[in-house]
């Protein structure tokens, strides 16, 4: 179906958007209002000005909105306000594409709705299928889920169904349906009510997205931030263009020039990850990885030792490029590239939330040309060169040379023990483990979170 056909179903945003509101003036009652106080939220975002009153009123929602930009409030506020006015298990389901972001959506509901009661359960992979079923049993009022790991319990947890769902969100919606979870959606789909309200929510239009609209919505009202593509206006973003072996020393100095700020730096793969933080604990930094070759609890420990700021450093592949609300994160270095062009905006997005500024960096190298032009177009502007002293990158290079080779013992010795024992992903807490190893030393086990 041509997008044209398309805009007859969606209307046209019903909220014109004044200077910010109280959650009050949105319709949101007494008892959420203090909640929403009590998390520091004290005035509402443009999504929640657009989405929330429309959600208020029983309508279905579409809602197109950058990364950072309070997506998780404007559907959490509508579904818990009806939820005290229809107290219900099992009322409300919010599809996600990744566990980090699952959690994460759970810490809010249950934020916002402590005061009431509020139970929510998170259903993800990499977790024991029966501790889960015995969550889904006591009947919580929300869950959070990943949509194959919901498929599994729908089909063998004896008992557990969705017949009485009040409410569907899908969030991240484009995502979702990029990480190829379309049969597990229309398997959902099939045995949910029909008679539900559903909010469909997505940083990008898709045709993947239009066609579960189609499916999914009924006479949707959109509500849409940006239209555009766009990283947030507080974000000062810069480039370095340097030689590819020469990668490792350039990220060391400007996170030495840069000391004292919280810093996510993105790789392509989980093995690079890893490497570059052993590189830089090797040399004294405090560098946490998270990627998906890492256990579930070993991901979740890296991001809450980030989050209560044990770690300035924070490593990972994009799996937690999006979604991920790190509140503190200053700037984000892409030390490899993104393939996708609209990875960097989700990439970035990490930094400069919430109306605070932030610095992002993207290394390009002789490779990458290309990709960092497709970037510039799409964003639509020329990227300044972030200023830099070659000569004193140089004076780094023994010092890195010196902290890959033991990295690369590391990562060595990693993959040997792995296969041995098949257990312990990472996270080497003993900064320089390795160098004990080196003389001879043995590395007490640690225990895992």
């Amino acid at each position: 179906m041509a997008a044209g056909g398309e805009e007859g179903q969606v209307e046209a945003p019903e909220v014109a958007v004044e200077e910010p509101r109280s959650f009050k003036d949105l319709g949101v009652t007494d008892v959420l209002c203090e909640a929403c106080d009590q998390l520091g939220w004290k005035i509402p975002t443009k999504i929640q000005v657009e989405a929330i009153p429309v959600a208020l009123q029983g309508r279905d929602i579409i809602g197109l909105a950058e990364t950072g930009s309070g997506k998780t409030g404007a559907f959490a506020l509508p579904i818990l306000q009806a939820l005290l006015e229809t107290p219900q298990r099992l009322f409300a389901l919010v599809l996600t594409p990744t566990r980090e972001l699952a959690f994460q959506i759970s810490e809010q509901f249950e934020a916002l709705g402590s005061s009431i009661g509020v139970q929510s359960t998170v259903i993800v992979g990499g977790i024991d299928t029966m501790s889960q079923s015995l969550a889904l049993a006591k009947k919580p009022h929300v869950i959070i889920a990943t949509p194959g790991r919901l498929v599994d319990h729908l089909e063998n947890t004896k008992g557990f169904n969705l017949r009485a769902l009040k409410f569907l969100v899908m969030d991240e919606a484009d995502r979702i349906l990029n990480m190829d979870f379309e049969t597990e959606v229309d398997k959902i789909l099939k045995v949910i009510p029909r008679d539900r309200k559903t909010f469909l929510f997505s940083a990008t239009m898709t045709k993947k997205v239009q066609k579960l609209q189609r499916a999914a919505l009924k006479n949707p009202v959109k509500c849409a931030v940006s239209s555009k593509y766009q990283t947030v206006e507080k974000l000062q973003q810069y480039y370095i263009f340097i030689p590819s072996k020469f990668k490792d020393s350039y990220l060391v100095y400007i996170l030495n020039e840069l000391a004292g700020n919280s810093f996510m730096i993105f790789c392509s793969t989980c093995n690079n990850t890893q490497r570059t933080a052993l590189l830089l604990r090797n040399l004294g930094f405090t560098a946490i990885p998270l990627h998906g070759q890492m256990s579930q609890n070993k991901r979740l420990g890296s991001l809450n030792k980030f989050k209560a700021k044990a770690r300035s450093i924070l490593l990972a592949t994009d799996v937690a490029s999006r979604g991920l609300d790190i509140p503190h994160v200053d700037v984000v270095i892409n030390f490899d590239i993104p393939t996708h062009s609209k990875d960097y905006i989700h990439r970035v997005g990490r930094t400069a939330r919430a109306g605070r500024s932030g610095k992002s960096i993207t290394f390009v190298t002789q490779y990458d040309v290309e990709l960092f032009q497709r970037i510039e177009h799409l964003i639509g502007k020329k990227l300044p060169a972030f200023p830099m002293q070659e000569e004193e990158v140089m004076m780094l290079t023994e010092r890195v040379a010196e902290a890959q080779r033991f990295a690369r013992m590391e990562l060595r010795e990693q993959g040997e023990k792995k296969r041995s024992r098949n257990d312990n992903d990472d996270d080497t807490e003993e900064a320089i483990g390795v160098r004990n190893k080196v003389a001879g030393g043995k590395k007490k086990k640690r225990k895992t979170f």
